[in-house]
């Protein structure tokens, strides 16, 4: 094996290996965690959260055992092979071994390390954008229409993973517009793949006509809680964050569009850079739906400086760029990564508030990161519900009922019972009553702590039984407060009732 490729394969292994230490045993999964593996019981082309893919991962990870080791493997392999996209386009730009290593030393330690360490679409995503745009190198390179066809199957995995990545394309056609590339457009090609893209992802827009689009109404529920708290100078002072050690790389590419002759030909993606920014600018998005453009910038950037350190005492520099990279960011384990328990963390919350990691989706600042808080509570919360589940000693006729996702995602996930089928109004969990599986008697409420009084003389003219069982008690945990109240012997037919709801509130979206 040459010596390349024996040190690819170091990162690729170093990688993987040290997303594993980067959350403290003491966590539990996160909330978002619960609802994607849950999707693997419950197969489709969509999802009101989210399109198919991960749900196909979720179901592997499922035939698997459904461990933890599983769980975090695949967010791990993705950031991997991110790397390696990018070490590749090093190649096919004719950088060597220094502009490789810094271009995989830039992605490794990055924000790409902190997506990682969860199991969402995150990292798909970041990988599909990073393997589009390198798709789109090698047609620039070959003007051959293969690439069109990759680049339209590897959009439409894209897509089919995480809508965000149409954000790619809107940054990108535009400055093919701009640029000698848009020849691209006359190209016969090109609308071949574009039918192509639309084929693949076809199935998913049925799904989407079928169930009234479901996107859309999640995308103004998130508009109306969570982006209206997102402030634009925020999102700018996150870009800088997010690659904060090897700013000086990104920097280096955008100048190489500029005055760098042999990436005279793809100045189309200085314009892309800019383009897919001021979308995401405009938008008011979320910082993190923009890491995706970053990791192909580190491969010219790479490239470049490589040129540039290539005589005489500048040579030296070129270990000492690598080094800057991973010492830079060094500080940043303490303060980014789960690795400390949440009273370790909970005393640095000066440093952390300082860096605005303190602040959640509320537009509040609160004792742990908002991804923290949702990593804790969910184990008492399951083994509460399960010896509620005990004293009823009636699973037949009981439902497990909660105010969202994440309660009943971790419910399903650490109960001792594998049939408990813990549901929700909230997100995909409105689709999954059992309803047509069980004449449901009693059921076990899960309330938020703000919504915790749950109107008793309803629940009473409803049940023989109204009781309070417990309470989340901890403090760290997003959930702390959350009540599980029993309801038991019901006296009407609690099967058509939360049929009703279910149809007023998809009428409703």
């Amino acid at each position: 094996m040459s010596k390349k490729n024996l040190l690819l394969v170091f990162f690729i292994l170093a990688k993987i290996s040290l997303q594993y230490f980067l959350i403290n045993p003491v966590y539990d999964l996160h909330r978002d965690e619960y609802l994607h593996l849950d999707q693997a019981k419950h197969l489709a082309w969509g999802y009101e959260s989210v399109p198919p893919f991960t749900s196909w991962i979720s179901w592997i990870i499922l035939q698997l055992g459904d461990g933890v080791f599983w769980i975090k493997f695949f967010p791990a392999l993705f950031g991997a092979l991110t790397i390696v996209v990018v070490w590749k386009a090093v190649e096919v730009l004719k950088g060597n071994l220094f502009a490789m290593s810094l271009a995989a030393t830039a992605v490794m330690f990055s924000v790409i390390l902190r997506i990682n360490i969860l199991y969402q679409p995150n990292s798909f995503d970041i990988l599909c954008w990073t393997f589009l745009y390198f798709v789109f190198i090698k047609y620039i390179q070959t003007n051959l229409a293969k690439w069109l066809w990759i680049a339209a199957i590897t959009f439409a995995i894209g897509f089919l993973n995480k809508y965000n990545i149409v954000f790619e394309l809107l940054g990108l056609l535009p400055a093919i517009l701009l640029t000698k590339q848009r020849k691209l457009f006359l190209n016969k090609h090109f609308y071949i793949s574009i039918a192509l893209t639309i084929l693949v992802i076809l199935p998913n827009l049925i799904w989407q006509y079928q169930n009234n689009f479901p996107v859309v109404h999640h995308l103004k529920e998130l508009s109306a809680t969570q982006l209206v708290n997102v402030n634009r100078s925020d999102f700018l002072k996150e870009q800088l964050l997010f690659f904060l050690g090897s700013l000086f790389v990104l920097l280096a590419a955008l100048i190489s569009f500029v005055v760098y002759h042999p990436f005279k030909k793809y100045r189309v993606f200085g314009w892309a850079f800019l383009f897919t920014l001021t979308v995401f600018v405009y938008l008011k998005a979320k910082g993190y739906y923009a890491i995706g453009i970053y990791p192909i910038y580190m491969a010219f950037g790479a490239v470049y400086l490589e040129e540039k350190l290539s005589s005489g005492w500048k040579r030296y520099l070129r270990r000492l760029a690598i080094l800057f990279i991973v010492v830079l960011f060094i500080p940043f384990f303490k303060i980014a990564f789960p690795v400390a328990t949440p009273e370790q963390t909970q005393k640095d919350g000066k440093l952390l508030k300082d860096f605005g990691l303190l602040r959640w989706e509320d537009g509040k600042d609160h004792l742990l990161p908002q991804d923290y808080a949702d990593m804790q509570g969910w184990r008492e919360l399951a083994k509460k519900t399960d010896s509620a589940f005990d004293y009823i000693d009636d699973a037949g006729h009981t439902l497990v009922l909660c105010n969202n996702y994440g309660q009943a995602g971790a419910i399903n996930y650490y109960s001792k019972y594998n049939n408990i089928g813990a549901v929700s109004m909230n997100a995909d969990y409105i689709n999954w009553f059992p309803l047509n599986e069980k004449n449901i008697k009693n059921v076990i409420l899960v309330k938020d702590a703000d919504d915790s009084d749950i109107g008793r003389e309803r629940e009473k003219l409803l049940f023989k039984t109204v009781s309070t069982w417990g309470k989340i008690e901890n403090i760290y945990a997003r959930e702390k407060g959350a009540t599980i109240f029993m309801l038991r012997d019901a006296t009407t037919s609690i099967n058509q009732l939360l049929q009703q709801e279910i149809d007023k509130r998809k009428r409703n979206r």
